[in-house]
């Protein structure tokens, strides 16, 4: 698993597309949180990092979906998905090597954000008084959520041989359990317990749940039985090709 990982990791950064979405993901954030009039966060008058926990998940749709669509699009198309298969490797093992390499190159594009935190609390009134806490949290909910999508891309990804289509389906079914959930229960024919099902859910609810500060085990759990619920369809769809 380590070598698929280590493999995963090194074509990614020798390819010119994966600097371009990770620059594409760092100038967006950085024009939102620090440029645009609306969102920037010396004209909001608070030492806060809600603009960029507000915007990240949006950006996440794009960039998370070019770096899963060709975890096994790729491989499929050249032929050496079966060649993998013959080595003396499980699928899982496949499975959690790509999944690993694709959320620490998650991490590594959030990481740079991590300045923002140093230049609020320089900017704060008095320095240092900033919600550390609240930030660590939301820092989690946004690894966790990045988590989420990567599960989601690589099932979209093990399903085609074109990298687009992975990327388009990966970004429709991303969008889908992050906000169309969210958009259907505010429809006036779902009330009560089907309004609270739906909400539950979306992606969008426990992200802004964990955004808040709160980290509640319920909202962990639910991002990671949303892992496990797509690496298992992804281990199917590879399994199914031994059929």
């Amino acid at each position: 698993m380590i070598a698929i990982f280590r493999k995963e990791v090194n074509l990614f950064l020798t390819s010119l597309i994966g600097y371009i979405a990770i620059g594409i993901f760092l100038l967006a954030n950085g024009l939102i949180c620090w440029v645009f009039p609306d969102s920037n966060i010396p004209d909001g008058g608070y030492a806060t990092l809600e603009p960029l926990f507000q915007f990240a998940p949006w950006v996440f749709l794009l960039l998370i979906p070019a770096i899963t669509m060709r975890s096994f699009a790729e491989e499929n198309e050249n032929g050496t998905m079966e060649l993998l298969a013959t080595k003396p490797v499980t699928d899982n093992q496949i499975i959690g090597g790509k999944f690993l390499a694709a959320l620490f190159l998650v991490g590594f594009s959030i990481l740079p954000t991590i300045v923002y935190y140093f230049a609020i609390s320089a900017l704060a009134s008095p320095p240092g008084n900033v919600d550390t806490g609240g930030i660590i949290g939301s820092y989690i909910g946004l690894f966790l959520l990045g988590a989420g999508f990567v599960s989601v891309g690589m099932f979209a990804s093990s399903l085609t041989r074109n990298q687009i289509v992975s990327f388009i389906a990966s970004l429709f079914a991303c969008f889908l359990l992050f906000q169309a959930f969210d958009s259907v229960a505010m429809l006036p024919v779902f009330v009560g317990k089907a309004d609270g099902i739906l909400q539950l859910l979306s992606m969008g609810t426990h992200y802004r749940s964990i955004s808040l500060g709160l980290l509640d085990t319920r909202d962990v759990l639910y991002f990671l039985s949303v892992v496990a619920f797509f690496f298992l369809l992804t281990k199917t769809v590879l399994a199914s090709r031994k059929w």
